[in-house]
């Protein structure tokens, strides 16, 4: 076991990382700042407001982004969950991509700010996001956007929630969900990050990341097998028949991109899998810095977006 994967250390690691991170979001002009991330794609403005959602857990922020006016009178609505390797709470960093999807797809996007380890260490990140997603639901008349429409979806962690929540619905008889988004999700925290194989040599994800973050998240690891965390470990071997249809984008020198590929071909044999989008010469969290292959992404989830939450879409 290295140093980092004891919880205590990781601990103190995850709350440092979390410090720099907050730091950085206040830098002005700085390359990890609020700011910075949304001045991304300035053609999409940003229409958007700030709400808090209750939860069993805690109290849970909300961005809410609206499309153009005149998309429809009660448009579709989007969950999404940013990443942060459970850790990091920065849900400023997807405003490119929920404005993106709030005008190309036409759909209100909800960006959800949840509780982070270690603080809040798993089941309750993966519990407050299938609150706030039933939250969403049972309030769009009051809000404005049509709740029989959703879909969900979210990066790196947040994929890995987005997964958690249709999982749950699938197995709490609701809420219907139209469409699962999965961005190069971590979907096996049982196997360790060391026994990974990434497609070079020295990946976005290094290993010691993983301790730090899977340890934060699950500080057990016999919990790490939980069909919540773990989806993709051959371990889990419930029926999925049913599930929320699902796109699943992976990144092809992504130390993760095995374990998504595993769940996109566990949702295929459960009739649930609609596309699974490998992102060709690109690594985790690719679409923070490289604004072209991250257009493309998001145009393709946008795609899928509209056609899923269509009027006669069944």
């Amino acid at each position: 076991m290295s140093l980092l994967a004891r919880p205590a250390v990781a601990t103190r690691a995850a709350k440092t990382m979390q410090g720099l991170t907050r730091l950085a979001s206040r830098r002005p002009g700085g390359p990890g700042s609020t700011a910075a991330w949304r001045a991304r794609f300035p053609e999409y403005p940003r229409d958007a407001s700030e709400k808090t959602v209750a939860t069993s857990v805690a109290p849970a922020p909300v961005t809410v982004y609206l499309p153009p006016a005149g998309t429809a009178a009660r448009p579709p609505v989007h969950v999404n969950f940013h990443g942060g390797g459970y850790v990091v709470s920065m849900p400023a960093m997807d405003d490119a991509l929920c404005r993106f999807l709030a005008v190309e797809a036409g759909v209100v996007v909800v960006n959800v700010q949840y509780v982070v380890a270690p603080q809040h260490p798993f089941p309750a990140p993966t519990t407050q996001a299938y609150d706030v997603v039933r939250w969403v639901v049972e309030n769009g008349a009051e809000h404005g956007w049509d709740g029989a429409r959703l879909t969900v979806g979210g990066q790196s962690a947040g994929g890995a929630l987005a997964a958690a929540v249709a999982r749950q619905a699938l197995e709490r008889g609701g809420p219907s969900i139209a469409l699962q988004v999965l961005h190069y999700p971590p979907l096996d925290l049982a196997t360790a990050a060391r026994d990974k194989k990434a497609a070079i040599a020295r990946p976005a994800l290094r290993p010691w990341m993983a301790d730090v973050f899977d340890t934060s998240y699950v500080p057990d690891p016999e919990e790490r097998a939980d069909r919540l965390v773990s989806p993709a470990h051959p371990g889990d071997v419930a029926d999925l028949r049913g599930i929320a249809p699902a796109l699943v984008v992976t990144a092809e020198y992504d130390l993760l991109r095995a374990e998504a590929v595993r769940y996109a071909e566990r949702l295929r044999a459960a009739g649930a899998l609609v596309e699974h989008h490998d992102v060709a010469g690109a690594d985790h969290a690719y679409d923070g810095n490289d604004d072209e292959k991250a257009r493309s992404t998001y145009a393709l989830m946008a795609r899928h977006l509209r056609r899923a939450t269509a009027p006669d879409a069944s």
